[in-house]
């Protein structure tokens, strides 16, 4: 047992260390400047109470992009001079965010700890490197991230912050053996263990999903599949999940190896991003003989969002989780007794709101941020949710949880197939799910597009002027008529702003709407979860009843929405872009 001593560093305060809705996210450059991590660790632990540090049990891990090493080193010195009793390490740092938060709620320590927190070292879909993006976000006791109130006193402790504390003499680590290290300080003992968290995390899974029912499905000759984890942490789960337990073949794995720079490329479960498995799914620009696999899936960098695709066949994030809200019931057992209630970001598409009303559920609407999700879910108001952004999940965590989407589908189509496995019966395929969900609720056509890196001022102009230019829907409505004639009016159109059912609190300024009167939209967000410059963000949702009219090509029934968003927002002239940088 190595004895350490805390030392006190002086230090002065960085500009625009303010988490977003998912922490604090800059270059890796930034972080590595010294003081800087250690600055923002110590403002969260000074915005904490203090039985949730001292004593405490403290989880550190991330989807283990570069920097990753160094930072669970230096948050380990920093939690043990700080009083807390423990720290957990995933093996390797790696946790993916929704096992980190399952380890929060579930797990408990072989002397009956549980975890108070976490410190989760990732940066979700944005690249990895030595000069890409590194981020930290702190999630709560519940498994969720930390509300406002506590990011803003994080926040507020940085423009202030004047010393840390860190135990220098406290050796490394060694974080790529499971083990327990034990340690003395002048507080007492303090432990380090590292253990494999996907063992915690497939036992939440098993307890919520039929894993025999999904293993008749994947070892079935007839049906095949492929999961791409783009050299994120989900791989550190993969090969357990789904070629140990649920018997499918290894070669359905692909970019499983996690890497520190996601093998030089954009972890982004999108069709831009995930090249390769958008290409065996018949998807890509060039034609192949090769049957695509039936059921084929993508993770980002902590495994938290996730894409689904069928065989030559792409569902739409805001389609997804309206679809498993309507076969939940049937096909997963954690839903068999019903569901509390659905409820989706502002920007997602109203899929799940036409199956709330029809299923006669408690549906909420809430701001981007999966913090709001976790406050109906505490409250037992809500059982499953999504956001356009590809992240989905439930109740079984505070996060969003991509092999969780995955593990769904699987369930939904496994349920589906159960007297097609043998024989000669047809399976119903992912296309065939989607296009009869259309046929009984109507299709809600759906695009995204995204200005990345544009000047923050030209950004900021541009939103103002779609704010004023709502004071007068006539003004508008005749814009609109003289832009494109077969464009339903706008009925109504604000800046969006939620009042929590749970809590009372308000929050404002969560994105620009334009609501028509056929049930389309077109809502304009900037982003925060960019490194630099600002993203704007278009969502472009045109609503069809009609099922004779819910088989046609999305891009020509968005065609002329498309039009009047560009033109409306006066997109060229503010950013001077005349194509978006990704579509959705």
């Amino acid at each position: 047992m190595g004895l350490f001593t805390v030392t006190k560093k002086a230090t002065t305060p960085f500009e625009g260390q303010k988490p977003g809705t998912s922490g604090l996210r800059k270059k890796v450059t930034v972080f590595q400047q010294p003081h800087y991590l250690q600055n923002f660790v110590q403002s969260t632990f000074n915005a904490l109470p203090a039985e949730e540090v001292k004593g405490a049990t403290i989880v550190v891990s991330g989807d283990g992009r570069y920097f990753s090493k160094d930072a669970v080193q230096i948050i380990t010195k920093m939690a043990a001079a700080n009083g807390a009793r423990r720290v957990w390490v995933g093996l390797n740092s790696l946790m993916s965010t929704p096992a980190v938060s399952a380890v929060i709620r579930e797990r408990v320590g072989a002397d009956g700890s549980k975890a108070t927190g976490a410190f989760i070292l990732t940066a979700s879909h944005n690249p990895g490197g030595p000069t890409e993006d590194f981020g930290i976000k702190y999630n709560m006791g519940n498994g969720g991230p930390a509300p406002e109130s506590v990011t803003d006193k994080i926040f507020s402790n940085t423009t202030t912050i004047s010393e840390y504390l860190i135990a220098e003499d406290l050796p490394d680590v060694d974080i790529s053996v499971v083990g327990v290290t034990s340690f003395s300080g002048p507080e007492g003992p303090f432990d380090v263990d590292v253990f494999d968290s996907s063992i915690d995390y497939i036992k939440l899974m098993k307890t919520i999903f039929d894993f025999e029912a999904i293993k008749k499905l994947l070892t079935s000759p007839k049906f095949t599949f492929c999961y791409d984890a783009l050299h994120g942490v989900a791989g550190a789960y993969a090969k357990h999940i789904f070629v140990e337990e649920l018997g499918a073949d290894e070669s359905s794995l692909l970019n499983c190896v996690p890497k520190e720079d996601f093998g030089g490329g954009h972890p982004d479960p999108n069709l831009t991003y995930a090249k390769e498995l958008v290409e065996q799914m018949g998807l890509g620009k060039s034609s192949s003989n090769v049957e695509p696999p039936e059921f084929g899936a993508a993770a980002d960098g902590d495994a938290d969002r996730n894409m689904i695709l069928g065989k030559r066949f792409f569902v739409t994030p805001s389609d997804s989780v309206a679809i498993i809200a309507a076969n939940a019931v049937q096909s997963i057992p954690y839903f068999a007794s019903g569901l509390k209630g659905v409820a989706r970001s502002m920007p997602t598409s109203a899929a799940l709101d036409v199956v709330a009303k029809n299923l006669n559920l408690k549906f909420f609407e809430v701001p981007t941020g999966w913090k709001f999700f976790g406050n109906l879910m505490d409250a037992g108001m809500c059982s499953i949710c999504g956001e356009e952004s590809f992240g989905t999940g439930s109740d079984h965590i505070r996060e969003k949880d991509g092999i969780w989407a995955v593990l769904a589908w699987l369930s939904i189509l496994a349920f589906k197939n159960k007297d097609n496995l043998e024989g000669d019966n047809k399976l119903v395929s992912v296309e065939d799910i989607v296009r009869q969900h259309w046929a009984t609720y109507g299709r809600h056509y759906y695009t995204r597009y995204d200005y990345e890196n544009v000047d923050a001022g030209a950004a900021k102009e541009l939103m103002a002027n779609l704010v004023s230019m709502q004071s007068s829907l006539s003004d508008v409505n005749k814009l609109i008529k003289e832009i494109r004639s077969d464009v339903s009016e706008v009925v109504a159109a604000d800046e969006f702003e939620y009042k929590d059912p749970v809590d009372g609190s308000v929050s404002k300024h969560q994105g620009i709407r334009y609501l028509f009167g056929d049930g389309s939209r077109l809502v304009f967000r900037l982003s925060g979860t960019g490194s630099v410059g600002a993203t704007i963000r278009v969502y472009i949702e045109q609503y069809e009843k009609d099922s004779s009219k819910t088989g046609r090509d999305s891009q020509d029934a968005l065609a002329p929405l498309v039009d009047v968003a560009l033109k409306l927002s006066k997109m060229q002239e503010y950013t001077g872009r005349s194509a978006p940088t990704v579509i959705t």
